[in-house]
């Protein structure tokens, strides 16, 4: 009988009017310390962005989350925090913060099979 897998998951988030706290999901990283796994992906629909109206560019926004998904990865073009650990690189990205890109506090889970686990979260929550 196969182990289940403890992980942590939080939803990544645009919130065009920080002030206003509107958002929509538009990505998912899921992170499990005792397998040594982290996993980042982002969708961010180009027309459901215009229907926001805000001032914000939709190349400066997907840089912005190219760089997440480079610090996840542990690129080396990822800057010094891509070089930190899983579980760091993890509390990183999910810190409280007040920006543009935020990501919701962080969920437990458990899973036999962690890539599944993510493709449904993502399926779910992001699409």
């Amino acid at each position: 009988m196969q182990d289940y897998k403890i992980y942590e998951y939080a939803v990544i988030r645009l919130v065009p009017k920080v002030e206003r706290e509107e958002f929509f999901n538009v990505g998912l990283i899921l992170f499990s310390k005792k397998e040594k796994f982290i996993r980042f992906k982002f969708h961010l629909c180009e027309n459901k962005f215009k229907f926001m109206h805000s001032k914000l560019d939709y190349r400066d926004v997907i840089e912005n989350l190219v760089s997440f998904e480079k610090i996840s990865k542990g690129d080396k073009e990822g800057g010094p925090i891509a070089l930190l650990d899983i579980p760091e690189r993890f509390r990183w990205l999910t810190a409280v913060r007040s920006s543009v890109i935020q990501t919701s506090r962080p969920h437990p889970g458990k899973s036999k099979d962690l890539e599944q686990t993510f493709s449904k979260l993502f399926q779910e929550l992001v699409l």
